[in-house]
């Protein structure tokens, strides 16, 4: 049974903290700071997420400290209204980027690069939260050993594109790295099968000298 980790729900927070659109910015703080968390979901009271407050949403508070909040400059509208809010509702960014359980972790990763955060709601598709995704959750691929990855190159990419190689098809992975070595019938498949080993999930890099019959 494949039980390696592809999914975000594979990896993901299921005991999510979060916050109601009325708490208040001391209470957001605070639980930050006991879960050490740098986000909260905001949730209606069925569970739906309809926003994220971050450290970045309550830091105008401290930076506009000393600014006029009813003389705003222009480019800082938006911190300057923050840094008056008081509460979930008036702090969050929102809609949230979330992300659906069964995402890859490749395409969670891909919304976290290009949005700019650390971490996602995991949500049903209802929009009702159902844990929470971070940084440090997608690199727990990284933990899986040598030995499982070698398992799973061997189950699920070469003994189906190679079931019947000229030689045998040799598999190590050493600090995440894999090699291949060996010959096999159809050049065409060489290619495929780097590519596919370079999307295991956990492996580091891919070293492929798999030579076609015939080949010099």
């Amino acid at each position: 049974m494949d039980d390696s980790p592809h999914r975000v729900g594979d990896v993901m927070t299921r005991a999510a903290v979060a916050v109601g659109r009325r708490a208040s910015f001391k209470d957001i703080v605070e639980r930050m700071e006991q879960w050490q968390v740098s986000a909260l979901p905001v949730l209606e009271g069925d569970g739906r997420v309809i926003g994220v407050v971050s450290e970045a949403d309550l830091l105008p508070k401290e930076a506009f400290r000393d600014s006029d909040p009813d003389r705003p400059a222009q480019p800082h509208v938006s911190e300057f209204a923050k840094a008056g809010a008081v509460c979930a509702e008036e702090l969050m960014s929102a809609p949230a980027v979330s992300v659906h359980a069964d995402a890859t972790l490749a395409e969670a990763a891909r919304i976290m690069a290009l949005r700019h955060v650390k971490r996602l709601p995991v949500v049903s598709p209802e929009g009702v939260l159902e844990g929470v995704v971070s940084r440090g959750d997608l690199l727990k691929v990284f933990l899986r050993t040598d030995n499982e990855l070698a398992d799973e190159i061997r189950r699920d990419i070469v003994d189906v594109l190679f079931p019947a190689p000229v030689e045998p098809v040799h598999i190590m992975v050493t600090d995440g790295v894999a090699t291949l070595t060996g010959r096999v019938r159809d050049p065409a498949l060489i290619p495929l099968a780097a590519r596919l080993v370079r999307g295991v999930e956990g492996v580091v890099d891919v070293d492929c000298h798999l030579i076609a019959d015939g080949a010099a």
